[in-house]
């Protein structure tokens, strides 16, 4: 839970939380994990305003910036194995940016998606 501030990484940090992950997730349980903790952060702010501000401590260092996600970001490598991609299969979103490789001049598609347990 950070305070929005002209510069980008300059807010004051009220309250953080960090998530543990096993390597399995797929991109929408990291998202749903991540929706979660800022659901908590969000309710325990309100729930202790405005005793929750007094908490709050100054960020460090340089700004940093992730460039945006393209489709060429999720093509798969023929010739590598599935064990050696992946953490790029886990992280697709099968409708906006789906898995995909070029055969042949043809690019064929693939869904990512776990078997419900």
């Amino acid at each position: 839970m950070l305070e929005a501030d002209a510069k980008v990484d300059s807010g004051t940090i009220y309250a953080q939380e960090w998530i543990e992950f096993d390597g399995t997730e797929l991109v929408s349980e990291l998202r749903q994990a991540q929706a979660e903790a800022t659901i908590r952060l969000c309710q325990d702010f309100v729930a202790n305003y405005p005793l929750s501000t007094t908490f709050g401590k100054q960020q460090t260092g340089e700004e940093s910036f992730y460039r945006r996600r393209t489709p060429k970001d999720s093509e798969l490598d023929i010739h590598k194995s599935l064990s050696e991609q992946i953490n790029l299969l886990r992280v697709v979103d099968n409708k906006n940016y789906p898995a995909y490789f070029v055969f042949n001049k043809h690019v064929y598609y693939l869904q990512v998606s776990k078997r419900d347990e």
